[in-house]
Formats: structure tokens, sequence, C-alpha cells
């Protein structure tokens, strides 16, 4: 995943461009609604951004290391590790380097219990991973930026992909990735400025991602075929709100050779029906 840029320590993003008139076709509005706007609040930014670097590292970090990577002032950068200690979000060990606290572990508890989408999917994801020997994986697009794993569901076949309940993703990358952006209505400059900055093991150009989102609207799935991760084929589906925009998504994953052309289209279409009923059961679609 995409390491913070340093010219924005407060939140490890990189800055928004403009917004453009024309939608993810290129040839519809998009929504003319003014951006709504956050006031910053530098301190909040940095906690989150501590916390997500301490997150995605597999050791206890420094002071040093931590206010050099997100630049942030050390004194700062340690005032807020203090704070966080305090708070039991994060622990510090007797050579004074910092990690996630056990805290972590109750909101990120507090989030999936309160949370009506992983009970309403895990059912399905057993019953896909188990009919059709796939990874089956629920998705929550938690914002423009980034989508989570909220349930997950391996079969008994060997193979397994490294995803976890947590684990976060850019929200335009792989097949759920092709979901939004053919469904959601967004701003066709910042979907392409998105898209650049994905990493993908077998890229594809912006002019055949894009043609397959038209695909992608006409099947009402999506396929990524070894562009994300090389021989593996993850199939998805949505999930859609009353607004007919995509909250969640129904991800299977596979070996290429396990999952060709005439399978995904089969897993596909059994991942369809079992959307359709966890949209019903979420927000009362018909």
């Amino acid at each position: 995943m995409p390491r913070p840029s340093p010219k924005t320590p407060a939140t490890g993003r990189a800055p928004r461009r403009p917004p453009s008139t024309r939608g993810p076709r290129g040839d519809t509005p998009a929504d003319s609604a003014p951006a709504r706007r956050v006031r910053p609040v530098p301190a909040v930014s940095r906690a989150v951004a501590i916390l997500r670097l301490l997150g995605r590292s597999a050791q206890p970090i420094g002071v040093k290391a931590i206010a050099t990577e997100l630049s942030i002032v050390t004194s700062t950068c340690l005032h807020i590790l203090r704070v966080l200690v305090d708070e039991e979000l994060v622990k510090v060990d007797d050579a004074k380097r910092y990690s996630l606290g056990v805290g972590m572990v109750s909101l990120a508890r507090s989030v999936i219990e309160t949370n009506s989408f992983p009970a309403a999917v895990q059912p399905v994801l057993d019953r896909l991973s188990q009919t059709w020997s796939v990874t089956a994986i629920g998705v929550e697009i938690a914002g423009p930026e980034h989508m989570v794993v909220l349930a997950l569901s391996h079969s008994k076949i060997p193979f397994r992909l490294h995803v976890d309940v947590g684990s976060r993703f850019p929200t335009l990358i792989s097949a759920t990735g092709r979901l939004v952006a053919a469904f959601n209505e967004q701003p066709w400059a910042e979907v392409e400025r998105r898209f650049r900055a994905l990493r993908w093991q077998n890229p594809p150009t912006l002019d055949t991602w894009r043609r397959d989102l038209d695909v992608v609207r006409r099947n009402g799935y999506a396929v990524d075929r070894g562009n994300y991760i090389g021989g593996v084929t993850v199939v998805a589906v949505p999930v859609f709100d009353a607004r007919r925009r995509v909250t969640h998504t129904i991800v299977a994953a596979g070996l290429a050779e396990q999952l060709d052309r005439k399978r995904a289209a089969l897993v596909a279409a059994s991942m369809q029906a079992e959307a359709a009923q966890v949209g019903a059961s979420l927000f009362g679609n018909a």
C-alpha cells in the first residue's frame, strides 16, 4: 500500500486536485453539489496517522522514526504518543518503542458488533467458500480512499489470500474498485488521480481499466484476472443501498485456473442473488 506522503504529515494522504465537472463515464455530469469541507484538526489527524503507521509496522517503532516518517516535530509526536499510551491505544516497551495497544482491540470489536453487515454477510460467505472453494470476503466501502474487510470465510483447499478482518485497501483496487468506479458517480479527474496511485502486480492501463467499467455496468459484477495479484482471479458483486450506491461488496477469490471465465460467471451469478438478499436485509431494497 502507498506510504504516507511527507508533504501531508497530518493525514498521510496526497493533496486532492480540483474536482472535474464530468462523471466517471466521461460523458455524464458529476454531482453538482459542493464538496463537504472538513475543518482540519492537526492533533487528531496526526494521532490517526500515527495509529495507521503503527498498524502497518510489524515491529515496534521509536518516536524519532515515527516523527521522521510522518514529518511531525519530534516533541509534538512524543506528546501525542503519551496521550495514546494513556488511552491504551498504544503501548510502549522498555526500549521506548511504540506499537498498537489492546485498546484498539476493544474499539475494533465495537465496530464489528455494532455493524449489521458482518452478521448479515457471514452466512453468505460461508456458503460461497464451501460451494465454490474460494476465499469469500465481505467488504465495506469506508470512503473515497479505502475499503475495509469486515467478514471472511476460507475454503478447505490449500489456497489462501493474505487478508484478515480489518485489512484496509485502496477503494479503487481490484474487482471491488471497478464496481465503485462504475456505479458511484465521482468526478473522473479524481478517479483518474486515485487510479494512478494504485499498486498492482500486473497493472492495467487506464484505457483498459476504463473499458472494463463499461463491462461492469453491463454485467452487474466485476472480475480482476491477475491484475491485482498475479495468478489470482477476484470476482466482486455490489451491495447497493436505497440510493443505488455501492456501500459494500461480496468478493470471491481463487486461483486463475480454478476460476476460468465460465466458472467466474457462474460464481458471480450466485453472488448476485446473495447480494440482493443482503441489500434487502440492510437497506430494505426490493
